[in-house]
């Protein structure tokens, strides 16, 4: 028995020897990979173009190592986005990896093939562990459309900006027109002005001119922004009907926290990795005989801005909200910090909807399928 239990382990130990692990810098154009066996020892570094067939000649060129463990990818969010969902579907496991710190790349240099080798070290040495997001369903078309709002949300407040400072350096005839009216009334008046502009215009009339193009650019936006909201909206609904009836969550914000978590909440392994991906949770910076925790500054900015929308709004319309910030204040807590605590219980309570709800979608995914 003996005998028999040490060839297994022996067996065993032979395969893990032979696995390889390898790292990818991710580029626009295209993706350097390295390889390393489970020693560290470096198997070989290899650049491959950035498309379907380059992907393919990645997996080939490291499946000639061995059997490949885990892969360490940089920017599984942007240019490694469709190296990841093609590894996914290739069913090999894939390692989040940061980019490399300042401190290294001062002593080691920077190059292609280094960040590479140092991707498939941190996977290798279990510095980088993160599960990155699939980006293959429904919340991954939440991101774009989102995405799509914000810079348009940016543009038209640029325009908006821009109008008020024309209107400011105009004429006084057009100074006059347009004076104590509101933004909405001034581009209404404006995209409506009829001018036509030559070697000859005057400066009154290139202002005009200007303005019904600003005003114009401005509706057009607006228009573009209503016409996402509509698209957003059910999405949403559909995805976090939960989420969307606590209190000071609305669409916005829910996208917001959808968008944070994936389209694989499960690649969180507790409510604290979810409030550490926030931003929400402390960080322990105590040293000797001093104890304490500083703020959290990292995480996804925006995720923590949408738990400090919650956080205020039920200070001001939640009975339960309102009786903890009292309780709070009472033992010397300042408003500020009475907000961190918030949005650390918000992140816990949030987690376990967005949990519940990715089950429930799982649970009914076969139903539809099948009807």
């Amino acid at each position: 028995m003996s005998q028999h239990l040490s060839a297994k382990t022996k067996m065993t130990t032979s395969k893990n020897d032979m696995m390889v692990t390898a790292g990818v810098d991710t580029h626009k154009d295209t993706h350097t990979a390295a390889a390393l066996d489970c020693n560290g020892l470096l198997l070989g570094v290899a650049e491959f173009p950035a498309t379907a067939v380059g992907d393919r000649r990645l997996f080939r060129w490291l499946g000639a190592f061995g059997p490949l463990d885990c892969i360490g990818v940089e920017g599984t969010g942007s240019y490694g986005g469709g190296l990841n969902r093609f590894f996914q579907t290739m069913a090999v496991r894939v390692v989040e990896v940061n980019r490399p710190n300042h401190q290294r790349r001062r002593r080691l240099g920077k190059s292609d093939s280094v960040n590479a080798e140092a991707a498939a070290r941190a996977d290798l040495s279990c510095q980088a562990f993160g599960t990155p997001k699939s980006q293959d369903g429904q919340v991954e078309s939440i991101r774009l459309l989102r995405s799509e709002r914000r810079s348009a949300i940016k543009a038209r407040t640029q325009a908006a900006n821009q109008i008020h400072a024309e209107i400011s350096t105009a004429p006084e005839i057009l100074r006059q027109r347009f004076r104590g009216m509101t933004l909405l009334a001034i581009v209404k008046s404006a995209a409506a002005l009829r001018v036509a502009v030559d070697q000859d215009a005057t400066l009154c009339q290139t202002v005009r001119y200007v303005l019904r193009g600003l005003s114009r650019r401005w509706r057009y936006l607006d228009e573009e922004i209503g016409r996402i909201d509509k698209i957003i909206a059910p999405l949403v609904q559909a995805l976090a009907p939960d989420l969307l009836d606590q209190t000071g969550v609305g669409v916005e914000v829910a996208g917001a926290r959808l968008v944070a978590v994936g389209d694989n909440p499960d690649r969180l392994k507790n409510e604290a990795s979810f409030a550490a991906l926030c931003g929400a949770s402390p960080v322990d910076a105590s040293s000797g005989r001093q104890h304490r925790h500083r703020l959290n500054r990292g995480g996804n900015r925006d995720a923590n801005r949408a738990l400090w929308v919650i956080a205020f709004c039920r200070m001001r319309c939640d009975a339960r909200t309102k009786e903890y910030a009292q309780k709070r204040t009472q033992e010397g807590l300042s408003r500020i910090e009475i907000l961190r605590c918030l949005k650390r219980y918000i992140a816990r309570e949030v987690y376990k909807i967005l949990l519940s709800s990715a089950a429930t979608r799982e649970q009914e995914s076969p139903a539809r399928q099948a009807s």
